[in-house]
């Protein structure tokens, strides 16, 4: 597996820089999320590439400009994030094989509704721009991407992770190379005239994502209609469907079933609501069919869920 020859940074301008674009990935996300990361490891290379493992709970929280790029993916149960920056909005779910990209310097409000466990690389500035250098092309600026599928970026994440357990000289070597083309795939896929090409192949855009999203968040069972979504963003339901599975990776069901898991989720936070009340305050018709949804969603039961969150 062959790497780039890179040269190392200037210490002094790399310092400088990293002032200039804000605080560490490491610290902010520790800021963040409220806890001290499950695993934390560096890369021997030039660069100070850091690899961290988060498991952390619902956040709703504006995250600062950061020294570095954030590249991240989802080991555990998937769980829908919303992202906004100014008049932008995106969505999606984290899930296996999806991944996350917050550029160095950006900002954004996240809102994530339940737990996580994520593996998440730091890849610094100097680091993706030697690899446009080796590329003969020029830098461009990389796109933000909110929980986009990506097997192949999220296979290298999880391998890079998974390494730590090999012999120290051999899993050094292995994260090395792995960083290497982690970063040959970012600057790939997410530099501004891919993901121009990417955005052009469909999905709904901001504004009609929004107005579904709030729609299908209304307690009117009119407003969630497939047949009133779909002539709302003036489109066919078989074109409503697609577009709204390419932009949140679920159909326009499968989100409302996500969103009834995380209200029950919420409900049994309250240990004085009985379970068989929140089945039926949720709309399932017996105490077993809720039971059943919630282990498929979870793997546990709601009892066993409660237990082990309160």
């Amino acid at each position: 597996m062959a790497s780039f020859d890179i040269k190392s940074p200037n210490p002094a301008v790399t310092f400088t820089k990293r002032l200039e674009a804000g605080v560490t990935p490491y610290h902010e996300m520790q800021r963040v999320l409220r806890t001290a990361p499950v695993e934390s490891l560096c890369i021997d290379d030039p660069f100070d590439t850091r690899l961290t493992r988060w498991k952390h709970g619902p956040i709703h929280e504006i995250v600062q400009p950061m020294s570095d790029h954030v590249l991240m993916t989802y080991l555990g149960t998937m769980q829908r994030l919303e992202r906004r920056s100014g008049r932008e909005y995106s969505t999606g779910m984290g899930r296996r094989g999806s991944i996350t990209f917050i550029p160095a310097g950006s900002s954004s409000r996240w809102d994530i509704h339940g737990p996580m466990d994520i593996v998440q690389l730091y890849l610094s500035p100097e680091l993706l721009d030697s690899v446009a250098r080796e590329g003969s092309r020029s830098a461009r600026p990389l796109v933000e991407s909110t929980a986009q599928p990506d097997n192949v970026m999220a296979t290298l994440l999880e391998m890079t992770h998974k390494s730590s357990s090999d012999p120290a000289y051999l899993a050094g070597l292995y994260r090395k190379q792995l960083a290497s083309l982690i970063a040959i795939h970012l600057v790939k896929t997410h530099s501004g005239v891919a993901q121009t090409a990417e955005k052009a192949s469909g999905g709904l855009s901001p504004a009609i994502l929004r107005m579904s999203l709030e729609r299908l968040s209304s307690e009117n069972e009119e407003d969630f209609s497939l047949g009133a979504l779909a002539e709302a963003a003036n489109l066919s339901r078989f074109h409503f469907c697609r577009a709204f599975k390419k932009s949140t990776g679920l159909t326009p069901h499968e989100w409302l079933r996500q969103r009834r898991m995380e209200q029950a989720m919420a409900m049994l936070r309250n240990p004085a609501l009985q379970i068989t009340n929140i089945a039926g305050t949720l709309g399932y018709a017996t105490l077993t069919a809720f039971c059943v949804a919630f282990k498929r969603h979870t793997g546990s039961t709601p009892g066993d869920w409660r237990r082990a969150t309160l």
